[in-house]
């Protein structure tokens, strides 16, 4: 099979499965919480800015992966399963019918708590790997 093919597999088997884990959380937190926010998406997009902080220090030059085996990181993990998991576009969409409804506190919260919170854990995430890369 062509390498092109198989990257294109990666990236197609790691976003179906991060889209299904998506869907699933993001279910469970909603079912479970007050409604005002979006929790759901907010903790998968916290969730997933933390897991592609880790991967992207171990992915990085300096980090402890071996070129193939980055290869594989970054197509199936990163751009595949995180890329699947993570969703600014639902995040997007969500905040416009806030606004649209008039709840602009919530569509401002909803965008201040999401852009902080994901950037803060996209940074504990890659320090974490970077300490897990050293360490292994």
């Amino acid at each position: 099979m062509p390498d092109v093919l198989k990257s294109y597999l990666c990236v197609a088997l790691g976003s179906a499965l991060g889209g299904m884990g998506r869907f699933w959380l993001s279910g469970v937190i909603d079912a479970r919480v007050n409604k005002a926010l979006p929790w759901g998406i907010i903790i998968v997009n916290i969730t997933g800015s933390f897991l592609i902080g880790c991967l992207g220090a171990f992915a990085a030059p300096e980090g402890r992966l071996s070129p193939e085996t980055r290869t594989l990181t970054i197509q199936f993990l990163m751009i595949g399963i995180c890329g699947g998991y993570t969703t600014f576009s639902s995040f997007s969409l969500q905040t416009l019918n806030l606004a649209r409804e008039g709840q602009w506190l919530y569509a401002g919260g909803n965008v201040v708590i999401s852009v902080v919170l994901c950037l803060i854990a996209v940074w504990l995430g890659y320090m974490l790997g970077q300490i897990l890369s050293r360490s292994l």
